[in-house]
């Protein structure tokens, strides 16, 4: 491998937990809070618990094979080494939907948030300008413009837009917990009444989907982001050591938080009333009495948001650069500038982002994000065991624990919230990946390394 495709080594664990919290807490918390909360009711706790624990077995699977191997490509390069190359192509393939849609769904709720700070300065945006045409708009520029700022930090350099990620992280956490203490004095047990209104399993009431596993379904997008962590293998400095840290590490750190935050949410305000708010955390707090507070809510999510876009920005531009150095996209994708970072492809994952924010629903955004990432983790689940009984003998830096049962509820978790996905959400998926297995048939399949070998 030569100078031109070799990343830097540059990151510690405290810059990966920075990544995958600020990857994690976003977007998911601060906005689809409410869209779980509108599909589940006060259940929408359950939601998250069962996403939760879904993430908690796929990140103990992520954690062994990403110091196992620890290079860039995250569950494409697992699938690789593991399920061969078509297998990786597809996972490859779904990662590129995941990321590219992660950022464009993180971009529509920042810009959710943006535009109520900014009336609540008084400048009111129009409207035209404020939201795509699901919304009445023409385009949602807001969004856009955070996707090109992000771009910005990430060429920049790697370490340099890590570092700054750690100060935006603990002023995204400091208000979450803000939220919390303000919140739970409003706190009335009535709020959860009824609990389950529409059941547990997904179904759809007029035309909606509706359950605990509907808003988990949607939830989920929450708590992923550790597998952005997995795709800085090749930049960590000790990755043995810094890897397991910073994927377990951060879910912990972000279960807890989800788990105070939800439940302060409901209980301050009954779910029907900030379910459709645009900007949930702010909207619950405006309503108790904490308009100032609100206000800062909505400035943290406006600075910090961005956040979630680097992460995911930073693992998709890895993604896209390891595919191409393995010859399954054109090669010339795989070259890194004077600091390590592949310009090339993060500019152009920064024009897909962007067309996709500009002009579509938070909502079904998420929904696409979400089925990516269940294929990947299906996949990691599946390498794991794999390899325990393919190669029991292999030296294991950090080993999950009870890797049947983590495996297994990885897989078979992420199916059944695959299920619980709308119809039309997963028909999407399948068209996108009949449209890769073309791409690859096309060109990967005949230009790969394996092929050249």
């Amino acid at each position: 491998m030569d100078e031109g495709q070799r990343l830097h080594r540059t990151l510690s664990w405290p810059h990966l937990i920075a990544l995958g919290v600020g990857a994690i807490v976003g977007t998911g918390i601060y906005t689809l809070i409410g869209v779980g909360a509108e599909r589940a009711g006060p259940a929408v706790i359950i939601a998250f618990i069962v996403a939760g624990l879904v993430c908690v077995c796929a990140a103990l699977a992520y954690a062994e094979l990403a110091t196992l191997m620890p290079v860039s490509g995250s569950a494409y390069t697992y699938s690789y080494a593991v399920l061969g190359e078509g297998t990786a192509w597809v996972i490859g393939w779904s990662l590129v939907l995941e990321y590219s849609v992660v950022c464009a769904a993180v971009a529509v709720g920042w810009s959710g948030y943006a535009v109520g700070f900014l009336q609540a300065a008084g400048f009111d945006m129009p409207r035209a300008l404020a939201a795509g045409p699901h919304a009445g708009g023409i385009v949602n520029l807001p969004a856009i413009a955070i996707v090109a700022a992000v771009t910005g930090m990430l060429l920049v350099g790697t370490r340099e837009s890590a570092t700054l990620n750690i100060i935006l992280v603990v002023l995204k956490l400091g208000a979450l917990a803000a939220f919390v203490v303000l919140a739970l004095p409003a706190f009335e047990t009535g709020n959860f009444e009824p609990f389950m209104p529409y059941g547990f399993a997904s179904h759809e009431v007029d035309g909606q989907s509706r359950g605990v596993m509907a808003a988990a379904a949607i939830i989920f997008f929450a708590f992923y982001g550790f597998d952005a962590v997995s795709t800085a293998a090749e930049e960590t400095k000790n990755p043995a050591r810094d890897l397991k840290i910073g994927i377990v590490g951060s879910m912990v750190v972000c279960t807890l938080v989800y788990m105070g935050v939800a439940a302060a949410a409901v209980g301050a305000l009954p779910f029907t009333e900030f379910s459709q708010s645009g900007e949930p955390l702010a909207h619950v707090l405006r309503s108790v009495g904490h308009p100032g507070v609100a206000t800062f809510i909505g400035a943290v999510a406006v600075v910090a948001l961005p956040t979630v876009i680097l992460a995911f920005m930073f693992g998709q531009s890895r993604i896209f650069f390891v595919m191409a150095r393995d010859r399954m996209l054109p090669a010339g994708l795989g070259r890194v500038n004077a600091k390590g970072t592949p310009v090339a492809v993060t500019i152009g994952t920064a024009i897909v982002v962007s067309a996709i924010a500009g002009f579509f629903p938070l909502a079904e955004i998420a929904e696409l994000a979400n089925a990516g990432t269940l294929a990947a983790f299906v996949a990691v689940g599946l390498c794991l065991i794999v390899l325990r009984v393919r190669r029991p003998d292999l030296p294991r830096q950090f080993r999950a624990p009870m890797p049947w049962v983590v495996g297994t509820v990885a897989i078979l978790g992420c199916i059944y919230l695959f299920v619980s996905l709308p119809e039309s959400t997963q028909w999407r998926f399948l068209i996108w990946n009949m449209i890769g297995v073309a791409v690859y048939l096309a060109y990967g399949a005949r230009k790969s390394r394996l092929a050249g070998q």
